[in-house]
């Protein structure tokens, strides 16, 4: 995460040549894992960006798509949101590199940009030029796991929920949750049993029609477009952690202890389903 923040220059929209950089030290280290990547470009108001496609193939006929955008809103320092994710997703390739011949399925991991303001919700984001451009591949993608915001946890905050859903989650902010529609109902149930079985940090299942808004905050929104099964990973964000978006999203509020539970929870889905 240290690396992905950098000297705090800022990874946003407007700072192309810190996106360059930070996505340039995560195609880096995928190599050191023996996990190859490219670049995927696309342009925005005429300017450049990249996501960074790394793929680990096994073989096999199905693929699963991990991810994670590396940007941060401008004035934001970018450490839950989403370093945290980000860092999740790449020490999630460590592990399956290190035994993928035991893997049941291909699987690429996917950092992207644009995630956050000002493009956030629209089609100038990195992972619906991802998504899209798998809906014109012929790719069975079996499911796609977004790690977005991982590392804010406070038995004593109190947890926000978009509308109607405080009555049926805990009051409290120290848990990960599993953010999916109903097509992706199995793969929040089987991600949330994963975490069960280290009886270690509490998962919460949070199913919404796809047309909830307030639950489209995160990258998964875009696979849904395309009927692709997909859920996003996370502390909830800002319905929990108030320094998300700004100056104060420091790593010095995250617990890399329960960022590496919720990473392992993944880690045992990738091997088991």
């Amino acid at each position: 995460m240290e690396q992905l923040i950098g000297a705090g220059a800022g990874r946003h929209a407007e700072n192309i040549q810190e996106l360059n950089r930070v996505s340039a030290w995560i195609r880096e280290q995928m190599r050191l894992f023996g996990v190859p990547c490219h670049y995927q470009n696309f342009s925005v108001n005429n300017l450049p960006y990249r996501n960074v496609v790394c793929s680990l193939n096994t073989g096999h006929k199905e693929r699963v798509i991990v991810g994670a955008h590396y940007d941060a809103e401008k004035g934001s320092t970018g450490a839950d949101s989403n370093a945290s994710g980000a860092a999740g997703v790449i020490e999630t390739a460590r592990i399956a590199a290190m035994d993928k011949a035991s893997l049941k399925r291909n699987i690429d991991f996917v950092f992207y940009t644009l995630a956050a303001p000002p493009y956030l919700g629209t089609e100038n984001m990195g992972s619906f030029i991802h998504a899209k451009g798998l809906s014109k591949q012929k790719v069975n993608i079996a499911a796609v796991y977004i790690m977005d915001m991982i590392g804010y946890y406070d038995q004593n905050e109190v947890q926000q929920y978009p509308s109607g859903l405080k009555w049926i989650y805990p009051a409290h902010g120290n848990f990960i949750a599993a953010v999916g529609n109903l097509q992706s109902r199995d793969l929040t149930y089987a991600y949330c049993m994963a975490i069960r079985k280290q009886n270690q940090l509490q998962c919460e299942r949070i199913i919404a029609p796809s047309f909830v808004q307030e639950l489209d905050f995160s990258d998964h929104m875009h696979y849904w477009k395309y009927d692709i099964p997909a859920i996003t990973i996370t502390d909830t964000g800002a319905y929990r952690n108030k320094r998300i978006e700004t100056g104060q999203d420091s790593l010095d509020f995250l617990d890399t202890v329960k960022m590496g539970q919720a990473v392992n929870g993944l880690v045992d889905v990738l091997f088991t389903n």
